[in-house]
């Protein structure tokens, strides 16, 4: 999904598929409940029941299946849900079915704070040993479901403990689906969309985060530099918030280069967005980005970050 342009740039580099309720069935999950009221296992049970859909590939049933099953499931939790729904004219002339999702608590307030994650899966995997697996589509568990489980664990205690802030939960479509090059084509479709039909004209959202592939059992999220870069006062809420709960060791303050994700059309459209990724991630844009290589433990530290920033003075 992604491109690494540049690395190391710092010196010291280096749930159900119907329904709406998490079951205790998260393979080695222990409890993971943490203070900000987040659940690990349940985030884990929700982005299972995004890959038990298949791959989410924009165009086939199972992404059909499984943005029903967002929209559903946002629609019990948000105060209001917003489904961009819109044709895309790839490269090659095929016309894809896209939506962008957008669940949004407290919508009346004008102090926001805008969430993003795709949810989505590639149709190839090219990172894979052999041609045979290069053909196979991703199943995409790190990859687009681990963002997907952790905001849909996330709406259960904003639908519970109102955020001191307005909140905008945007799943993206297509973000994963073409080739990043350079030149890039067709990628990113979602946030594109998004960054040109934002939800109104004035929408300037105090900042951003965009939260992708961070499932990893192995979790560290070094710094991504377009972000550090462009939006380094965001960068640093989001790592001292991560230091403050105790995160420091995964939330590390080294470089990860510069990734082209669903952020850059949000930064070059004026929004104040980052991106939190964990790249370094061996089955990436394979058949094996699979349930077993993610857990709820990783998704606890960072739905723990993610309500924090938004439920604490």
């Amino acid at each position: 999904m992604l491109v690494i342009l540049l690395l190391c740039l710092v010196a010291s580099c280096r749930g159900d598929a119907n329904g709406g309720s998490a079951t205790q069935r998260s393979a080695g999950a222990t409890s993971t409940a943490t203070a900000t009221g987040f659940n690990g296992s349940a985030a884990y049970d929700y982005a299972k029941s995004q890959v038990d859909f298949g791959p989410r590939v924009p165009g086939s049933p199972a992404a059909r299946q499984a943005g029903d099953w967002i929209i559903r499931q946002m629609r019990a939790r948000a105060d209001t849900v917003i489904v961009q729904a819109f044709d895309y004219t790839t490269a090659d002339g095929k016309k894809l079915p896209l939506r962008n999702i957008l669940a949004r608590f407290r919508p009346e307030l004008s102090e926001r704070v805008l969430y993003i994650t795709h949810w989505d899966s590639r149709p190839i995997s090219e990172s894979a040993a052999t041609e045979a697996e290069k053909k196979m589509p991703v199943p995409g568990a790190n990859d687009g479901a681990s963002g997907v489980g952790m905001f849909v664990a996330l709406g259960d205690v904003l639908k519970k403990t109102k955020p001191s802030v307005g909140v905008d939960l945007l799943f993206t479509d297509g973000e994963d689906y073409g080739q990043f090059g350079p030149p890039e084509v067709d990628v990113l479709i979602g946030a594109k969309y998004f960054a040109t039909h934002l939800p109104s004209p004035n929408y300037k959202p105090l900042y951003g985060v965009l939260w992708d592939m961070i499932g990893d059992k192995d979790l560290r999220i070094p710094y991504e530099m377009y972000s550090f870069q462009q939006a380094p006062e965001v960068v640093s809420r989001v790592w001292q918030t991560a230091a403050d709960l105790g995160h420091g060791d995964v939330f590390v303050q080294e470089s990860g280069g510069q990734i082209v994700d669903d952020h850059i059309p949000l930064l070059n459209a004026g929004l104040r967005v980052i991106d939190v990724i964990d790249l370094t991630y061996p089955p990436h844009h394979t058949p094996h980005d699979t349930m077993d290589k993610i857990s709820a433990k990783s998704l606890a530290t960072v739905g723990d970050v993610a309500t924090a920033l938004v439920t604490r003075k």
